[in-house]
């Protein structure tokens, strides 16, 4: 691994230095597009972010082998990933999660402050020295990023978690027995919320250390912290943290966007950081939060699913779902991704949700659906189905009850629309005059089932689906 590290360092900085030479005055990174900021503008084309990623650790655990875990996202067609800075691991079966890149063993915990040579530290290694950094970490978080944007692929690096008990707060850097400092004499429930000096520098330090180092790269944006309403974070710290990085950016050339992970499932969002430009919720389905947060005209994400079973279904059906409710990123837990098996081929019989190959070509189908749109110009419209009616079996697992239909549409021009239950519907749409293409697409197979050219006089239109297998998608696009 350490050739092959350093080989690919070598590559990332003959792409910025000769493919990008004045990188400083032309980087243009990810942003909100301006014409929807609802959507993202990202190597000057419209872009959603769709993933299905390993849990968070491909940095942080050095047994894992990004390269070929980059890989696979990318010839699955995925352009995502999230990964969490080394502000706070998990330990082997937290979670219940077998082979937990996010649990590395102590001895290959990458963290970006550097061990002391100081001994006892909780996970018997040495202290951390929170005043120095490590350097292998850097490099290996640089390369990271530089390797998703030869892919294609953007980074979500999260910078701080929210300490869920008491097991992982032990072997936490920021505590205060395992730093050679002692700084963060508070409890876990209390170091995101500005009560010790000392730690909050030493945050702030580490959040200019880790913008500054990813200055120059455009395919990355910052968390703040991951799922803050499990205790102790204050709206202080959080505003903060992201004045910090604001502050650190503002001699830079370029500004990378900000992410605030607000809630599962769903929330209201009040007074809203003005320079936050992502809202981030977890497990939202159904994905009323869209609607709920729409006017703030900013991106809406669905940034973590992955405790719902084993099954493909509930992972697929809630990405189609928030895109057809008109969100603009997706991204679930692939327990397949694993130190042993990087190229996502881990069983995940084990583990407390699913995924795998099947899945991830499941959700490219999804983002080639959205990418066939120019979906810049489209909203969420469900007043485009007038009427709906669909043969819904009262078994299956789980059983169906209803079907739900959800619609993104530029009047008179394209209309997505997603059916998620039932084997086969009757659609009552509201079409100008015009002529049309429909397509009924495959949500499993991605190919066209049944494909019908309108010739519209305008008004109510009814359509008739094929038979389908749990769900399926309609694309109408005028005719040129």
């Amino acid at each position: 691994m350490k050739t092959r590290l350093a080989r690919s360092s070598w590559m990332v900085l003959v792409i910025f230095v000769v493919a990008q030479p004045g990188m400083a005055q032309t980087v243009a990174p990810l942003r909100l597009h301006p014409d929807n900021p609802h959507y993202f503008l990202f190597r000057g084309k419209p872009t959603v972010l769709i993933t299905s990623g390993e849990h968070y650790g491909a940095v942080l655990n050095r047994d894992f082998d990004y390269i070929r875990y980059l890989e696979t996202l990318q010839a699955a067609g995925l352009n995502l990933t999230r990964t969490f800075a080394g502000t706070y691991r998990e330990v082997p079966g937290s979670f219940g999660i077998v082979d937990n890149t996010l649990g590395p063993e102590a001895k290959s915990f990458v963290c970006p402050w550097a061990r002391s040579k100081t001994p006892k530290q909780a996970d018997s290694l040495a202290k951390f020295d929170l005043g120095a950094w490590d350097s292998a970490y850097f490099d290996r978080l640089k390369d990271f990023v530089g390797q998703a944007g030869i892919r294609g692929i953007v980074v979500e690096l999260v910078l701080f978690c929210t300490i869920y008990d008491d097991k992982l707060w032990n072997v936490n850097p920021m505590k205060a027995s395992n730093n050679v400092a002692s700084v963060g004499n508070v409890g876990r429930l209390e170091i995101y919320a500005l009560k010790d000096k000392d730690l909050t520098a030493t945050q702030e330090a580490l959040v200019r250390k880790l913008v500054t180092e990813l200055k120059d790269f455009d395919n990355v944006y910052f968390e703040v912290c991951n799922e803050p309403y499990f205790g102790g974070v204050t709206r202080e710290w959080a505003d903060h943290i992201v004045a910090t990085i604001v502050e650190t950016e503002k001699e830079f050339p370029a500004r990378h966007l900000i992410a605030q992970n607000i809630a599962n499932n769903s929330a209201k969002i009040e007074k809203p950081n003005s320079q936050v430009s992502i809202f981030n919720f977890h497990y939202a389905a159904p994905p009323d939060t869209v609607a709920m947060n729409y006017s703030l005209n900013r991106a809406i994400a669905d940034d973590e699913t992955g405790f719902r079973g084993k099954d493909d279904r509930p992972y697929r059906t809630e990405g189609w779902d928030f895109f057809l409710a008109g969100g603009s990123a997706y991204s679930n837990l692939d327990y397949s991704f694993s130190c042993r098996h990087p190229d996502g081929t881990f069983p995940v019989t084990t583990s407390p949700g699913g995924g795998g190959p099947e899945l991830r070509k499941q959700l490219r189908i999804l983002k080639d659906f959205m990418d066939s749109f120019d979906f810049v110009k489209m909203k969420p419209d469900n007043s485009a189905i007038k009427s709906g009616t669909a043969t819904v079996p009262i078994s299956g697992n789980p059983p169906q009850a209803r079907m739900t239909a959800r619609a993104l549409v530029d009047p008179g021009r394209a209309y997505a629309i997603y059916l998620n239950g039932g084997t086969q519907a009757k659609l009552a749409l509201n079409l100008p005059a015009g002529s049309y293409v429909a397509e009924w697409v495959n949500t499993k197979t991605g190919k066209i089932d049944q494909r019908e050219s309108l010739d519209h006089s305008g008004g109510e239109k009814t359509l008739s689906s094929p038979n389908y297998d749990e769900d399926i998608a309609l694309r109408i696009k005028r005719k040129p």
